[in-house]
């Protein structure tokens, strides 16, 4: 069920450690109809198949200061210590006059501000199937040194720790076709019981006539 313009959109966080899969189900998300993803804006340097605009908009430091000045992101934070990253506000502005719903691939420093600002936005973790699982993956990636991938388990661990306070779902991604049908399952389930839905419901009580009440 696709938003209508005019409704509210509803917004969708799923975060996961660092080699959770978590950008693989984003994507199971977004090949449901009527959503749209928020592109982030970054501070690093763009890797060797990235390019601007499509998964982040690269930035300098200074530009990202500046946005943060403006008041631009729903949410931002500097990772590691090195990198800013952020959402602006401007995709969730679009996705409710498209009437979408937006899905915003976020870490839990985000999804925790995120929460603020909107109560109503679903939060979905993304869960390795073990500690050992998780290592794995990282090493395969070949991308990190040994010192990068005992940070990276460490953050997983207080990321994981995270989940009561800010997380309304978790999916175990130990299985990725499972784990997209769950992910699309908790999409579906949020939309039919959305105050989208409640009002259809409204508008339809009154196309019978009489009374709405019960009897």
């Amino acid at each position: 069920m696709s938003g209508e313009s005019g409704t509210e959109s509803l917004v969708f966080i799923v975060s996961g450690p660092s080699g959770s899969g978590k950008s693989t189900l984003v994507q199971q998300v977004l090949d449901l109809p009527g959503t749209m993803p928020s592109i982030s804006v970054t501070t690093r340097f763009p890797r060797s198949a990235e390019s601007t605009g499509k998964c982040y908009h690269f930035v300098s430091d200074a530009e990202f200061e500046r946005m943060i000045a403006r008041g631009e992101f729903l949410e931002h934070a500097r990772v590691f210590g090195k990198y800013a990253y952020g959402t602006p506000r401007r995709w969730l502005d679009e996705a409710q006059a498209k009437g979408l719903d937006l899905v915003l691939e976020i870490d839990v420093q985000g999804a925790a501000q995120v929460k603020e600002k909107l109560p109503g936005a679903v939060a979905i973790f993304i869960l390795p199937p073990s500690r050992k699982e998780l290592e794995r993956r990282l090493r395969e990636r070949g991308q990190d040194s040994d010192e990068e991938i005992a940070r990276r388990l460490a953050k997983a661990r207080e990321e994981i720790l995270a989940f009561n306070r800010f997380y309304d779902y978790c999916v175990v991604n130990d299985d990725v076709t499972r784990a997209g049908r769950e992910v699309q399952a908790i999409v579906t389930a949020v939309r039919c019981g959305s105050a989208r839905n409640r009002k259809r419901v409204e508008d339809l009580l009154a196309s019978f006539g009489g009374s709405s009440g019960n009897g």
